[in-house]
């Protein structure tokens, strides 16, 4: 019983081992493939409309009600201790520093890491991605790299527009529901909020659209069995990328905030 307790846990870190090498292997050759032409600009352009104009609706409205709920939230709960003069900067730095890049990142994970590993899947179980190889077309140039150069590109200024967004929320609701001076309102959040808030939670929305493609573009690419294993590659897309924009913040937010 022992012996067979021991076996199915080898037999996990070994596929364990074996997964993580597969994405490391496919990272090289998605990394490598970027630099080397030929470039494919016009669907370059078609995955930065995909990817980042098509997620902007529900990454602004995520980004505004977030505002506006952390606003309340620091509201009634620091009442005793001034919660006016400190509901615009926690709003401000919350926002700008994690609860922008990474939800946002969430968001985008979980529409166009399923869209990208559910395109790729079926074009794998289709024998598509075959069909471009025999035409001598390299499916990482042509399927991975545009995807994963878009994700990079247009996540920081999807988590941009999702700061002032955001930031936006907190202060109509601050002004509105709360009553708080909007002059000072104001005036504090430009007093407090450094450059280097917001630059951290774009370089976090960048190292993020990388996760997201690459995962996407993974599971996609590697997808088998059909109608179901293009539904498991979707799942799987949307979990791994979501738990490595989580683990990533965290290591991220100690090296960039580390004393």
């Amino acid at each position: 019983m022992n012996l067979n307790f021991f076996a199915i846990i080898g037999r996990v870190v070994l596929a364990l081992f074996a997964e993580i090498g597969r994405v490391a292997l496919f990272t090289w050759a998605a990394v490598s493939h970027v630099i080397r032409p030929p470039f494919f600009w016009r669907l370059l352009g078609q995955q930065m409309m995909r990817i980042g104009f098509f997620s902007l609706p529900v990454v602004a409205l995520t980004a505004f009600f977030t505002g506006g709920a952390l606003a309340l939230q620091i509201y009634y709960g620091g009442n005793n201790i001034n919660s006016e003069s400190i509901v615009s900067t926690i709003v401000a730095l919350g926002i700008t520093r994690e609860l922008g890049p990474v939800l946002g990142g969430l968001m985008v994970a979980g529409r166009v890491a399923a869209a990208i590993a559910a395109e790729l899947g079926t074009m794998r179980v289709t024998e598509q991605i075959d069909a471009l190889t025999t035409l001598s077309t390299n499916p990482y140039k042509y399927l991975v790299v545009p995807r994963v150069v878009a994700a990079v590109l247009t996540l920081p200024l999807l988590v941009l527009i999702a700061d002032i967004i955001g930031v936006m929320g907190g202060f109509v609701v601050g002004s509105t529901t709360l009553h708080f001076n909007p002059g000072v309102y104001i005036t504090n959040t430009a007093n407090f909020l450094k450059a280097s808030d917001v630059t951290s939670g774009l370089i976090k929305a960048g190292v993020f659209g990388f996760i997201i493609a690459l995962m996407g573009c993974f599971h996609g690419f590697n997808s088998k069995g059909g109608a179901q294993g293009v539904g498991r590659a979707t799942t799987n897309a949307v979990v791994s990328s979501s738990i490595l924009i989580l683990a990533s913040n965290y290591v991220m937010t100690s090296l960039l905030f580390a004393k």
